[in-house]
């Protein structure tokens, strides 16, 4: 009997918190990442469930956990603000459409790229986790298993969790829960 989102939203914070995840401990020499996956249409319930309860009680743990939460979506903004490109994409989305607008993008928000820029917003060495959101809003713009396989070089030994908003089954990413991505293995179903 497979369990209710409210259930499995219920168990991050004991799975979060256990020595084996902050360790990455069990995990048969594989990197500590980790997807949250639930249905699309809960993004609102899930992001206030991270924000009113998980984030909250990581800090009023003894010790600590230190979490560090990256919005991929706003990231993406960021970038593109920062290049002078924003208003501009704006503006070719509504004059020639999204399509027009997803080729060029695709070249500017490379995965290797962004990458590097969420290694840029970390100290590792200050943190013990790194939750990664805003993944529905990013897509066509940014492949997560593409982003994913990115930062494996670049993450050591902080675990990472991605809340997904589709199905993930241990081997491929199924975004919205009608796009199959590419097959991506390497992560962990965080609650089943």
């Amino acid at each position: 009997m497979s369990r209710t989102l409210a259930e499995r939203l219920n168990l991050i914070l004991d799975r979060i918190t256990s020595e084996e995840f902050l360790q990455n401990q069990g995990l048969g020499n594989e990197i500590g990442f980790w997807i949250f996956d639930y249905p699309p249409e809960c993004e609102l319930d899930v992001r206030a469930f991270l924000d009113g309860t998980v984030l909250p009680a990581l800090g009023k743990r003894v010790p600590t956990i230190r979490a560090q939460r990256i919005d991929l979506f706003k990231l993406i903004l960021e970038l593109l603000e920062e290049r002078g490109l924003l208003d501009k994409v704006i503006q070719m989305q509504l004059d020639k459409g999204n399509d027009a607008v997803l080729a060029p993008l695709r070249s500017v928000l490379k995965e290797d790229k962004l990458a590097q820029r969420i290694a840029q917003q970390l100290n590792l060495e200050d943190i013990d986790m790194v939750i990664l959101t805003g993944v529905g809003a990013s897509y066509p713009m940014v492949r997560t298993n593409t982003l994913l396989s990115a930062l494996h070089p670049v993450m050591g030994n902080t675990p990472l969790l991605m809340f997904y908003p589709g199905r993930y089954d241990g081997y491929s990413l199924n975004l919205f829960s009608k796009m199959a991505d590419d097959h991506y293995y390497r992560a962990f179903r965080l609650v089943e």
